[in-house]
């Protein structure tokens, strides 16, 4: 009979409801008390019936997305990591593809642009000056009274905050970071910029390489993460603040030499001005899209972001994000500049491998018999000085 089936019907669900399955014509003899009898207690059974709550599935209106249930447990998807990586690498490429950070140049000055000043109230108003001389300095920033001196009392700086610092070439301006008080970085004619932490002004706290000729400005975004920084090489670049490899590099045919820099207050464009009379404005994000984005379009670029970050130390992926093109100009001095410091890191190692060499060579006994083989050392002059040596056969032990 049907009562002694048993049902194989589960499911996953918020509500469970209990039905009794019996033969035909059996009904309850007396349903006001709810009482069965023995043959019909026995014939009752529980199924466990899936429910749904329709507000969870059914779409609002017709423009909505469908609603589908999806299970995470990892054992039904086990194509999902190559699955990521797929849409990583996918994603990294359009971003490369949809670089496109120049947005407008402005004209009007007649000589190259020399400063830029933002407004600290209106995002749309910014001030630029050009002029054909500069403003010398003495390599120092000084700390002076807002106030002037007193009757016999000569004006003299409260501090000199550089003064402890010593770099080998002249430093052209700073910037202070906005979010941290005590860091600022400096940019240099040695190619570089110099993080400094001002209670430790000893050591770096980070020094940013890419450039290939003198750094001429440099400006903070108002998050306090990044900075711009412009140089005499015809580009800017943007640095991580911990990190000392730039992370972009914006340059055109016609730009020259960049004299200053600045980070808009809305974290969203940057503006340079060069020697050929321009303003350039440029997107902080090469890839981002402007304009108002739909809620569909942020979730899609937060998804492709952690995809992006996750997957940013495969080979292929960091290949394809750290690629950009650069003028012949600015390549050949990389590679000139990368063969410059191999062979000044070779010329190190060798250096020191003979000057460890020399005190073993120094101790050893003179154990040949051979005199042929006999050598014999100077120590008058430094080993980084050069050493003379005077050997009558062939230094095969060194």
């Amino acid at each position: 009979p049907a009562a002694t089936r048993r049902s194989h019907v589960t499911g996953r669900g918020p509500r469970k409801a209990e039905v009794a399955w019996l033969p035909e014509g059996w009904q309850n003899p007396n349903p006001a008390r709810g009482s069965w009898g023995p043959r019909l207690r026995a014939a009752k059974m529980k199924v466990k019936m899936l429910s749904r709550n329709p507000d969870n599935y059914v779409r609002e209106t017709k423009l909505d997305i469908q609603r589908v249930p999806r299970n995470y447990d990892p054992t039904l998807h086990p194509f999902e990591v190559p699955r990521e990586y797929v849409r990583a690498l996918n994603a990294t490429k359009l971003e490369r593809v949809f670089a496109k950070p120049f947005l407008a140049s402005l004209d009007g000055h007649r000589d190259g642009v020399n400063c830029l000043a933002k407004h600290p109230k209106s995002l749309t108003t910014v001030l630029s000056g050009a002029c054909d001389g500069e403003v010398g300095d003495d390599k120092t920033v000084k700390q002076w009274k807002m106030d002037g001196p007193g009757c016999g009392e000569e004006e003299e700086p409260l501090q000199t905050i550089l003064g402890k610092v010593i770099l080998d070439m002249r430093t052209n301006t700073i910037c202070w970071n906005p979010m941290e008080a005590f860091h600022f970085t400096a940019a240099n004619e040695d190619y570089n910029l110099y993080t400094f932490d001002m209670r430790a002004l000893d050591t770096p706290v980070q020094v940013h390489m890419d450039h290939v000729s003198a750094v001429l400005d440099v400006d903070y975004s108002p998050t306090g993460k990044e900075f711009v920084s412009a140089s005499f090489d015809k580009s800017i670049r943007i640095f991580p603040v911990e990190r000392s490899r730039s992370r972009e590099v914006y340059h055109t045919k016609r730009m020259q030499h960049v004299i200053c820099v600045k980070w808009t207050s809305d974290s969203k464009y940057i503006m340079c001005g060069s020697d050929e009379m321009n303003i350039r404005l440029w997107k902080a994000k090469a890839s981002e899209k402007l304009g108002v984005l739909s809620s569909r379009e942020k979730a899609a670029n937060d998804y492709n972001q952690k995809l992006k970050e996750k997957f940013q130390y495969h080979p292929h992926v960091k290949r394809i994000a750290r690629h950009r093109h650069l003028p012949k100009s600015i390549y050949s001095q990389i590679q000139e500049q990368r063969i410059m410091r191999e062979s000044r890191r070779r010329n190190f190692s060798l250096a020191v491998s003979h000057a460890l060499a020399l005190p073993l060579l120094a101790a050893e006994p003179n154990n040949h018999t051979d005199a042929s083989r006999a050598i014999s050392l100077s120590t008058d002059v430094p080993w980084n000085s050069g050493h003379t040596c005077e050997a009558s056969g062939p230094l095969t032990a060194l």
